[in-house]
């Protein structure tokens, strides 16, 4: 192997894991601002400036608190539980192309951990092992209210898994290739002059976008959907017996399947690092300004779509489980195939009748 190639993947892997860490810290703090902010009251003001250090406080917190063990038959995998979760929720951060090549020193570097041409089914696939460390942190907890939490968490999951999937196949339709970084090339800009339509794939597939957001809902267990673990009915849900890093586990990994989900979002259906104006930067700035300034704006893309998840929070009520599965099952999942048959429609009428 190329010793050089080598160090270079490496330094990618640990840059995007210090920033998804950073992002999920800080992603809490921002919660209760946003919260705080739309609920009129001030939220997190003590630690620092405006409470800037809350989430460190937070985290010191979560080390130095007791470390609880239930009297459960299963010790092994209540502690695996939580690991598991998290270690798949940072896995999936490996294929995102964060950026398009930088030229430094000679050489091309690529700003992404992992460019596989099965990139979308490596996420689904992750995700899905996932629940494993939801349900398996439940049941290991011998509790019933955990027990719950874990069946609705893997139910709920299971079941958007299906409607998101779906979804994102008509976007394939299109594209050609399940590489996160083929899709965002063929978003380059933001117009496609040679079409003449806008490049982005949410003006292509809006209904596509449409379900998978509702679907990214219910996979990071975010309200409306946060019913695996719905305080008034399950106490804490799956993680009610956890406490220490254990439960900050948990919790962190929540935020940095938003964050991935975000960026997802954001490099299949928006552009990913694409934009308006990008090759003009390019030509007369340089190109690894114009590569810098796209991974701004891919950032810039992600961070909107947290606020988003944080806004959803604050404004719509939790559904009911009876309503959650219905529109799983009865309204996203017809949606998505009714998605696919059109897209089918429209690319064959392209290929055979030119409309």
């Amino acid at each position: 192997m190329d010793v050089a190639l080598f160090i270079e993947k490496f330094a990618i892997i640990l840059i995007v894991f210090g920033i998804t860490m950073f992002i999920a810290l800080y992603s809490t703090f921002a919660e209760r601002k946003v919260a705080a902010f739309m609920q009129d009251r001030p939220g997190p003001n003590r630690a620092g400036w405006g409470g800037i250090f809350q989430p460190l406080a937070d985290g010191v917190k979560m080390f130095t608190k007791e470390d609880f063990i239930p009297n459960t038959p299963n010790k092994f995998l209540f502690i695996l539980g939580p690991g598991l979760f998290i270690v798949t929720a940072l896995m999936t951060s490996a294929v995102v192309p964060w950026g398009g090549t930088l030229h430094l020193f000679g050489r091309d570097i690529s700003l992404q951990a992992a460019d596989i041409n099965l990139a979308i089914l490596f996420v689904f696939g992750v995700v899905s092992i996932g629940v494993y460390g939801i349900m398996i942190g439940g049941w290991a907890s011998n509790n019933k209210y955990s027990l719950l939490g874990a069946v609705r968490a893997s139910s709920q999951m299971i079941s958007y898994e299906i409607a998101m999937g779906l979804s994102i196949i008509a976007v394939l339709m299109m594209t050609g290739s399940l590489s996160l970084r083929t899709i965002a090339e063929q978003q380059h800009g933001f117009f496609d002059w040679g079409q003449h339509w806008l490049s982005w794939n949410v003006f292509k597939q809006p209904l596509a976008f449409f379900i998978f957001l509702i679907c990214a809902f219910a996979e990071t267990n975010r309200t409306p959907f946060d019913l695996p673990e719905c305080e008034s009915e399950l106490v804490g849900g799956y993680h009610t017996e956890y406490s220490s890093m254990k439960l900050g586990f948990y919790l962190f990994a929540e935020y940095i399947n938003m964050f991935i989900s975000s960026a997802i979002i954001a490099t299949v259906f928006f552009g990913g690092y694409n934009y308006p104006g990008m090759d003009g930067v390019a030509t007369h700035i340089g190109p690894n300004i114009a590569v810098l300034l796209g991974v701004a704006v891919l950032f810039a893309k992600t961070l909107f779509f947290i606020f988003f998840y944080m806004w959803v929070r604050w404004t719509v009520p939790r559904f009911r489980y009876d309503q959650l599965m219905n529109l799983g099952w009865k309204v996203l999942f017809p949606l998505s195939i009714v998605n696919i048959v059109l897209t089918a429609v429209v690319i064959l009428g392209r290929q055979y009748f030119n409309f």
